[in-house]
């Protein structure tokens, strides 16, 4: 089933994430707004713990990518030039019966508001002819709302980066091939927002753009262009990597990630684009895709899963239309390029330079919209054959992009789980529990007296709590039987739990003292360790 409402799992799931403090209905005791959705106090750490990986991932252990945090509402002239303003819509269609608006290629999967066990497309109603929506929150910025004061709030985080390309490029010290990373909020005013928070009107982006050279400037300065087919993606970047290689050890690292937080690659499919399906700007897209509780099924009865980040080979095109529209060149110099140019023989240059021009025609054409327009473009692209000789040159892009909102759902869904453990007398009962994994649980352990009314456990309890404290995140708690305890962090997907008891203070011998009992919260095995081991131990495990 599609919907959320009539699925069992995404209502305990959804029913859990509220009970536990992970997301709740933004505006709730308003009625709520369709669309945002607010993080709780684990949701909240869930969700920084993801983006701290990503970007300790991305920027903090290579040397090759930068970081930016760039503002969410920029000039509009960068939505033009993006495309955004002119063809970022949705089909939009009215039913005239119950006055609800659906996108037109949504109608089989959303209930009708008057009779929810019916779609949309499945009830009686005349419907408006579909016709576009633009997705982009309008504002003004400024004293006078007035055409010149137009402005958005950004759809997607990249075109930042685009923009502050070559300011980032001189002050970071970078060399092409390089990235610039970023996370950030943006906002889209879908139609139909639905499935809980996969599909939400404001949302957060963890986006990467990777900055390389074109194939032909590749292959003067190699000689060569190295090939999927040989393998090299799985290795180290080498300087011969073509565009085609760089996008597969792109899809591979992401997938590195996502393992690396628990979603195994089992969870995940790779959907490659069919030409057909690519923007007209990509040269390849792969999607990443993980299967949801309301994921549908193809012809076949297989799930088709839902996308989670797309990695994308955006040529030149974006860096190109900046320079376009801003008059500002984007442009690249590589001394290492007008070295090796100088080097080859006249026929490879005029080879080489006959290639690098059909393709910047290609793009500049298709940008133009009269014949004049068309003419400019294949004298711009003979003068960009001309600086490539002279070491410049437009560097082409890959794109992973990824929704954080879209990951902790999948993350959330992926971890739930429900099993027996005894309880406090031995006997089985239902247990749920959150197998986070370690890295990007909200908490790391708890710590747990095991009596509340005895002050030399309480104390010792707060003394190993304030020991662990500035190393991870820790939650102390005292309050109701030990095991009504455990279950508690069960459900809130903290993977250790620490007791104190009277081993603890030496009382059935020396031997004890100063020994807790360490909880496992999937296995639920307990083993005594000593205190001054609990750092290392836990560490190794969630960092």
């Amino acid at each position: 089933m599609a919907d959320a409402r009539v699925n069992a799992l995404m209502e305990k799931i959804v029913s859990l994430c509220k009970r536990r403090g992970f997301i709740y209905q933004s505006s709730e005791i308003y009625g709520g707004i369709g669309g945002f959705w607010d993080y709780g106090p684990l949701g909240a750490e869930l969700k920084r713990n993801v983006k701290d990986l990503w970007w300790r991932t991305l920027v903090h252990e290579r040397e090759d990518v930068a970081g930016l945090e760039a503002t969410i509402i920029m000039a509009p002239q960068i939505w033009k030039a993006s495309g955004h303003v002119d063809t970022f819509s949705d089909p939009m269609v009215d039913c005239k019966t119950c006055q609800g608006r659906f996108r037109a290629d949504q109608l089989d999967d959303i209930p009708c508001p008057q009779r929810p066990s019916k779609m949309v497309s499945q009830c009686e109603g005349e419907k408006t002819e579909a016709r576009p929506f633009n997705l982009m929150f309008e504002t003004n910025v400024g004293p006078l709302k007035d055409a010149a004061s137009v402005a958005y709030l950004r759809p997607e985080t990249a075109q930042a980066i685009f923009v502050q390309f070559k300011n980032v490029l001189e002050t970071s010290r970078q060399r092409v091939p390089f990235g610039i990373a970023q996370i950030g909020k943006a906002f889209r005013n879908e139609v139909t927002p639905r499935n809980f928070t996969f599909r939400s009107r404001e949302f957060e982006q963890m986006e990467l753009e990777f900055f390389i050279r074109p194939d032909e400037v590749i292959e003067a300065i190699c000689g060569r262009v190295a090939t999927v087919a040989e393998g090299s993606w799985q290795g180290e970047p080498q300087p011969d990597w073509g565009w085609e290689v760089w996008h597969k050890y792109w899809v591979e690292q992401r997938l590195r990630f996502y393992e690396s937080i628990g979603l195994p690659r089992a969870t995940l499919k790779e959907y490659w684009q069919a030409p057909e399906e690519l923007a007209h700007y990509a040269r390849a897209t792969v999607d990443i895709l993980f299967t949801f509780p309301f994921s549908k099924r193809d012809a076949r009865g297989e799930l088709i899963g839902e996308e989670l980040e797309g990695i994308a080979a955006r040529s030149d095109f974006d860096l190109s239309q900046h320079q376009r529209f801003s008059g500002k060149a984007m442009t690249v110099f590589d001394e290492e390029l007008k070295a090796a140019w100088a080097k080859l023989e006249p026929g490879r240059q005029t080879e080489l330079a006959r290639r690098y021009a059909e393709a910047r025609q290609q793009y500049l054409t298709r940008m133009a919209a009269t014949p004049e327009e068309a003419e400019q473009a294949a004298a711009q692209a003979r003068a960009d054959a001309e600086a490539l000789a002279k070491g410049s040159y437009v560097p082409h892009v890959i794109e992973p992009s990824a929704g954080v909102d879209r990951l902790i759902l999948a993350l959330i869904t992926h971890a739930y789980a429900e099993d027996e453990a005894p309880d406090d007398k031995g006997k089985l009962e239902k247990r749920v529990v959150m197998r986070f994994h370690p890295r990007i649980a909200p908490v790391k352990v708890a710590v747990f007296p095991l009596l509340k009314n005895r002050p030399e456990l309480v104390a010792k309890a707060r003394e190993v709590r304030d020991l662990l404290r500035p190393l991870m995140t820790v939650f102390y708690d005292d309050a109701g039987a030990i095991g009504r305890r455990y279950r508690r962090q069960d459900e809130a997907g903290t993977p250790f739990g620490i007791t104190i008891d009277f081993d603890t203070l030496g009382e059935k011998g020396p031997e004890l003292k100063d020994t807790v009992t360490l909880r496992d919260r999937d296995s639920m095995k307990q083993e005594r360790i000593p205190i001054h081991e609990l750092p290392a131990r836990l560490l190794s495990q969630v960092r």
